[in-house]
Formats: structure tokens, C-alpha cells, sequence
């Protein structure tokens, strides 16, 4: 059952609450997909390729990764020649970098089999790779296509049910309690300001409100021993 409101705490206002956390995350790093967009690696492909390096790896891990693969293939047919072996062997510091680089090179194999080397600007098409879940394939497609798409990782999933925005128990009814509530204009953005607004501010554990840009306005639902 939902908790009533504290009575102590502003309404949540969503865009004064991201215009807050606009400002307050300046200084820190961007999120890694954005940060490799931001160095012309803007293709669906190679967003694609990155959000999977990035699954369970921290950014600061997986950006310099897709970065070292991405200079030695940018292309699903570079990607598929390069083989499987070669890819692991770029990508070794991620988070199984095994499974990822078949996963990364079946997709580069079917993108050239079954899609004369474009990948399809579709989020089913891109579901339907092994290993793509809608995080990545939205994120990808909202980066690179410019398409209006959500996506949810655990500090998004955490941060709008801590604010109280959405009440869902996992990241996927998140996304879709999102979807229904948040204003289409900050889709995109919405993983840009809360990965390192999560990483650094509203953390997992032992969140920094005292200092928090929003707290007059967050419900702080779940909080325990706040710094």
C-alpha cells in the first residue's frame, strides 16, 4: 500500500526537481554512453555495443573499454571480423567479457546477414539480440536516433521511487510507471542527470540529503541513515 504523502515535504515538481539536479551534477562525469556519444562514436551500433559492455561494469570501467574495441571496429562488418576471441580479449576488464563478446559479435553477424550491415532503428529488433533488454536498447536508440525512449537502470529505478514520483518495485515497472508520468521532453535526458546523480549524491547507501538539491521536495521513501 502506498504511504500517504510526508506533510513536511513540497510538492514534487518534476521540472524544478531536474532543473535542480541539472545544476547539481555539473563537475561530475558524464554517464559513459553520453561521454562516448560526445566523442563521435553516435552510431546505433556502436551505442549498442557499449551499453552492453557497460551492463554490471562501473562507467569508469567500460567507458575506456568501448572506447579501446571501438578503435579497432566501428562497423558490424569490422565487428564481425574481428571474431569473438579478438573481442574478449579487448574487453577483458568488463564484467564477463565472454558472453559479451559472442553477444557483441552475433549481433554484428546478424546486422550484416540479416540487415545489409545497418542496424534496424527498432527497440524490437534490438530486443530480440540475446543480451539486450529494453535499458539498452532505449538508451541506444534515444542516444543515436534521437527517439523518445526511457531508460531504466538501478539509479534511475531508485532515485524516482526514492523522490516518490513513481512507487514500482523493479526497474521495469518503473519504466512503465515513467512512461505513463514523465513529461516526453525529459525521456532521454532522465538517464543522463540520475546515473551520476545516483553515483553521487543519491547513493545507494547512506544517501548525502543533507546536501541534497531536492530533499525539500523527495519523500525519501526507504531512506535509512542519511548523511
Amino acid at each position: 500500500m502506498k504511504a500517504p504523502p510526508r506533510p513536511d515535504k513540497e510538492p514534487l515538481d518534476i521540472e524544478r526537481v531536474l532543473a535542480r539536479v541539472r545544476e547539481s551534477i555539473q563537475g561530475f562525469a558524464d554517464a559513459a554512453m553520453f561521454e562516448l556519444a560526445a566523442r563521435g562514436h553516435t552510431s546505433l551500433f556502436e551505442q549498442l555495443v557499449s551499453c552492453i559492455l557497460s551492463i554490471r561494469t562501473r562507467d569508469e570501467v567500460s567507458l575506456p573499454v568501448s572506447l579501446r574495441l571501438l578503435s579497432q571496429a566501428r562497423t558490424p562488418e569490422a565487428m564481425r571480423r574481428l571474431g569473438p576471441e579478438r573481442i574478449e580479449s579487448l574487453i577483458r576488464p568488463v564484467t564477463f567479457p565472454e558472453p559479451k563478446a559472442r553477444t557483441i559479435h552475433a549481433i554484428a553477424v546478424r546486422t550484416v546477414e540479416d540487415f545489409g550491415g545497418e542496424l534496424p532503428a527498432d527497440a524490437e529488433v534490438l530486443q530480440s539480440f540475446k543480451g539486450v533488454g529494453p535499458k539498452c536498447a532505449h538508451l541506444a536508440l534515444g542516444i543515436a536516433c534521437g527517439q523518445e525512449r526511457i531508460s531504466v537502470d538501478i539509479h534511475v529505478h531508485r532515485v524516482t521511487n526514492r523522490w516518490g514520483y513513481v512507487q514500482a518495485r523493479s526497474p521495469e515497472q518503473t519504466l512503465v510507471a515513467l512512461e505513463a508520468k514523465l513529461p516526453r521532453a525529459h525521456w532521454v535526458e532522465l538517464n543522463r542527470l540520475l546515473v551520476p546523480f545516483g553515483k553521487h549524491v543519491c547513493t545507494g547507501t547512506r544517501p548525502q540529503c543533507s546536501t541534497c538539491p531536492v530533499l525539500s521536495m523527495c519523500q525519501q521513501v526507504g531512506v535509512r541513515n542519511p548523511r
